[in-house]
């Protein structure tokens, strides 16, 4: 394991020489060893073969089958020439093989063992060729093992990027409904206010200012909720504002009604403890329902109800307007269906079924 641990440290190229020269050499090094130990003097022949058996399995990755049957073909020279010493030298073919069960189609490494096994069995005797047919299907095995383990690694990279990317999907489209509510509910303030200056300017110097005031407040939380947002996508370092959660709703009333609509809240039963993500869905949701009021609706009046069930929050937002469906399309509308389904909660909006107006429905988890 300790040495596991160090071999991960080390450089990547170097990793990659160290990969592809390793086996080769500890395989002539192994089956060399005896005839430098011995103190005898044996012929070049046993000394070629035993290297031309392990310089094949440089290329046990790109060409496992050549590499294979190059080894074994070595491998049944060795007793054709001079004196050599009587060992075993099959490991190149047992690398190679390995190489083959992990790297290539199902046909190759079908003939690869049945030459490799049948071969052995042709040219040496019973206990040997059991020895050697036991061996091969080990490294048979092995390699088996080592691709599926292989593909198994593969699959769940490609799981664990496709579940990132899914997650920079998701983020970006909250951070896209982040932008439209805040951007939404500010320019809406802002327009409304901007407009009915003009008109109290001369008459009530007073309301007019109050209306500039308006403009300014909601331009600075906007630019607020809008810094904090683009800090997060610029950086993972450094401090981020809170999201404003459902306990903002109250200065969001506020803005409301600098705009000119007269907002109530009322909440009923013992508020629960909320995730971070269904509290800011709270606010995020009851911000664009009231900014549909401002754009959409031409209301005097809505009304904020918060209430706290066992397992759940319901959030009402009525208004006493027009009650038709907001211009353009009602995307606020699928904005707020989206974040509540995200946080395993519904919604649902359409016109007051007992009185003019319009009114947005929500359940959310405790």
């Amino acid at each position: 394991m300790r040495l596991l641990l160090v071999f991960k440290v080390v450089p990547v190229p170097i990793r990659a020489v160290l990969i592809r020269w390793g086996l080769p050499v500890l395989v002539a090094a192994v089956q060399l060893w005896p005839f430098l130990t011995r103190g005898e003097d044996y012929h070049w022949w046993g000394y070629a073969v035993v290297i031309a058996s392990a310089v094949p399995l440089l290329w046990r990755r790109e060409a496992p089958l050549a590499a294979l049957f190059a080894s074994l073909v070595a491998t049944g020279l060795y007793d054709f020439g001079g004196d050599s010493p009587a060992q075993p030298v099959w490991y190149g073919g047992i690398v190679a093989m390995h190489a083959v069960a992990a790297h290539s189609g199902r046909r190759a490494r079908v003939v690869a063992l049945v030459v490799s096994v049948g071969g052995t069995l042709l040219l040496v005797g019973p206990e040997t060729a059991l020895r050697t047919v036991v061996l091969f299907a080990a490294a048979y095995g092995l390699g088996r093992a080592t691709a599926a383990s292989e593909e198994r690694a593969a699959r769940l990279e490609h799981e664990r990027q496709v579940e990132a990317e899914r997650a920079a999907e998701r983020e970006r489209a909250r951070i896209a409904r982040d932008m439209h509510d805040i951007l939404s509910h500010a320019v809406s303030v802002m327009v409304v206010q901007a407009e009915a200056g003009p008109v109290v300017l001369r008459a009530d110097p007073a309301r007019a200012e109050a209306a500039f005031d308006a403009i300014a407040a909601a331009g600075r939380d906007a630019m607020v909720q809008l810094r904090g947002i683009l800090a997060v996508l610029k950086s993972d370092d450094g401090p981020r504002a809170p999201q404003p959660t459902i306990d903002d709703l109250p200065a969001l009333g506020d803005q409301v009604r600098n705009a000119g609509v007269d907002v109530g809240f009322t909440s009923t039963g013992e508020p629960l403890a909320l995730r971070p993500d269904v509290a800011v869905a709270a606010y995020r949701i009851t911000q664009e329902a009231l900014t549909n009021v401002v754009k959409h609706a031409g209301a005097a009046r809505a009304d904020v109800r918060l209430d706290w069930r066992d397992d759940s929050l319901m959030i009402s937002i009525t208004d006493d307007g027009r009650g038709g469906s907001p211009a353009g399309g009602g995307h606020g509308l699928i904005g707020v269906q989206e974040r509540a389904v995200a946080c395993g909660g519904t919604a649902s909006a359409g016109p007051r079924p007992d009185q003019p107006g319009f009114q947005v429905l929500v359940r959310l988890p405790a």
